[in-house]
């Protein structure tokens, strides 16, 4: 069972880090881990440790995060960012991965694979691996890599993290870069996984799509009296 270490960084109330219009940098970066845990579930051998508070009312300590993550015996250890500058409005742009300073083969290996995805999901500009003495990247034992997805105060960068078929892409291609790096395989879907949408006692669509179903359970929401998911 491979296991993978993940977090948000920074939480929602951290001071300072914002974009110019006040939007949290917590909450690109859920958005993109929360993707990536989602994708992760669709690989065979996997489990995932989330290391930040997924409410974003806590900023989780870096020493609790990399505890944990050591303690878990994490495989790997990723943290999610975005990036800034100035604070104002710029037209600076683009894409970082980071592993600790020094020459780390696994983590190298673990950030080239996941940095070329990203890059293709974000569509900004390339600003390469670069080597930092970060808490997380210095305390955790296990390989670890550190991404800056964009730049919140950069007038090219704040249109990508706004989008969030954007983010899914990038946790996406985290999950990929992951499942290349351990050579994982998808797992196969079972008829266990496919859900019945039940309204006022019919059945109206079954599903394999989780957000799809979460689309048809929205569209009933306040339209009908009982909704029920019922796997097969």
């Amino acid at each position: 069972m491979v296991k993978v270490a993940i977090g948000a960084g920074h939480g929602f109330y951290t001071k300072g880090k914002r974009s110019p219009n006040d939007e949290r940098e917590w909450f690109f970066n859920k958005q993109v881990v929360e993707y990536a845990i989602k994708h992760l579930r669709d690989y065979d051998g996997i489990d995932v440790l989330r290391v930040d508070d997924r409410t974003g009312k806590t900023d989780v300590p870096l020493q609790e995060r990399t505890d944990n993550a050591n303690s878990w015996g994490a495989d790997i250890y990723i943290s999610c960012h975005h990036n800034a500058n100035t604070g104002e409005w710029g037209t600076w742009t683009g894409t970082e991965t980071y592993t600790y300073e020094g020459n780390w083969n696994e983590a190298e290996k673990l950030a080239g694979i996941v940095h070329g995805k990203v890059i293709g999901a974000y569509g900004l500009a390339n600003r390469g691996l670069k080597k930092a003495n970060f808490h997380v990247l210095r305390e955790t034992k296990m390989p670890a890599i550190l991404i800056e997805g964009g730049f919140m105060d950069s007038e090219i960068d704040i249109k990508k993290l706004r989008d969030d078929s954007v983010l899914e892409k990038v946790g996406q291609a985290i999950a990929e870069g992951v499942a290349e790096y351990f050579g994982l395989k998808k797992r196969e879907k079972s008829t266990s996984d496919i859900h019945r949408l039940i309204v006022d006692g019919k059945q109206v669509i079954a599903l394999k799509d989780d957000d799809n179903l979460l689309n048809e359970v929205k569209s009933y929401l306040g339209k009908a009296k009982e909704i029920k998911i019922q796997k097969v």
